[in-house]
């Protein structure tokens, strides 16, 4: 059993940056692949981020490629999203999940469906002003 909490979400101005933060307990997820999903007011939540439970591949969004950078640190148990040049669209509660344990045959897969996921953390408000 994983269990995932976010921090690091707040008000910001658009240009401003931001790093979220997703911390495991309970048990490390050093084999989980990882994600991170935002939902926006009115929206349904949607993909954002994804990493390879080996960490040598991400996927990200077409509309925050190039401003966020997901990362994690096995050893503090804790995946990132760094948010750069927010802006006013990005605003939303982002949800950090977890995959079950990863094998051999899914080394590089990420995966950018929220059902494909098996934790999932209880979410850090993220606003975005311009």
């Amino acid at each position: 059993q994983v269990q995932l909490v976010e921090s690091g979400g707040g008000l910001v101005q658009a240009g401003d940056s931001l790093t979220l933060s997703c911390t495991a307990s309970g048990r490390t997820f050093s084999n989980n692949a990882m994600g991170w999903f935002r939902q926006a007011p009115g929206k349904e939540r949607e993909f954002v981020a994804a990493m390879s439970w080996t960490g040598a591949i991400t996927r990200y969004v077409d509309s925050v490629k190039g401003r966020f950078t997901m990362s994690r640190d096995n050893a503090r148990n804790t995946v990132y999203l760094q948010m750069n040049s927010p802006e006013p669209e990005d605003t939303a509660v982002y949800y950090c999940a977890a995959k079950s344990t990863g094998t051999y045959y899914t080394l590089n897969a990420v995966y950018t469906q929220a059902n494909r996921y098996d934790y999932w953390g209880q979410g850090t408000r993220v606003t975005v002003s311009s």
